[in-house]
């Protein structure tokens, strides 16, 4: 059985040829493209579980293909990038990249990248085997106009309209939703939504706070309540 279908964007063939070899090898069904031009061609006949987005393209800036990348999926986008610039790092996230890996890179943080954003979004090998702990996980929680679709990872209104919530901004959202009331530090948010070690300096929850208060409309800010010196905070709506 396949661990997931890794589809890699880059012009790098080189490291297509490594990486293919490596995911293969481990069990993962691989594809790839080196640029922008048949992407969408290719998220039209297949689904995959992860894809790696390198921003340096032959044709085309790899920011550019996250808004594409997300009207045909909602699978996790890592960036895999030489670019190491900050400002560079939040653009992406803003524009609903769920990671950021910079080259040079170990084979196995990769890896790591991948089963983390996988095990998050209940894709592949990672799925909950328990039938009643997955039914309880996935029971949708409905909160003021909205409700949290746990089987679609999507937020939908009362009229049926999505959202368009990332994977990461999902997380976000379903772990502020399910601890009502109660402030949350950035820390805790990250480590309940992310692997890896909590920097006080990235500023990805802030940014993703940001994006997913401006999706919930005018009522976002009263929904989730910055709470000073510490995080955040879900207020449910009256």
């Amino acid at each position: 059985m396949s661990k997931g279908f890794v589809l890699s964007i880059d012009d790098d063939d080189a490291l297509q040829v490594v990486l293919s070899a490596y995911f293969e090898s481990e069990g993962y069904l691989y594809d790839s493209t080196r640029d922008g031009s048949e992407l969408a061609e290719k998220l039209n006949t297949m689904q995959p579980d992860i894809i790696l987005l390198d921003l340096v393209l032959s044709d085309v800036d790899g920011t550019s293909l996250i808004p594409i990348i997300r009207q045909h999926t909602q699978a996790p986008i890592i960036i895999v990038s030489g670019k190491n610039d900050t400002t560079e790092k939040i653009i992406c996230l803003e524009m609903g990249a769920d990671d950021y890996l910079t080259k040079p890179f170990e084979l196995r943080e990769l890896k790591a990248r991948i089963k983390a954003a996988m095990r998050r979004t209940g894709e592949g090998e990672f799925v909950a085997s328990d039938p009643s702990e997955t039914e309880s996980e996935n029971e949708n929680i409905t909160f003021g106009e909205f409700t949290l679709d746990r089987d679609q990872y999507q937020v939908f209104k009362d009229d049926g309209e999505s959202l368009d919530v990332t994977i990461g901004e999902f997380q976000l959202l379903e772990a502020l939703v399910t601890a009502p009331n109660r402030a949350l530090s950035r820390e805790q948010l990250f480590e309940l939504t992310r692997d890896g070690e909590y920097d006080s300096y990235d500023r990805a929850i802030d940014i993703q706070i940001g994006r997913i208060r401006k999706k919930l409309g005018e009522d976002g800010l009263s929904i989730i309540k910055t709470m000073r010196g510490i995080g955040y905070m879900y207020c449910p709506p009256d």
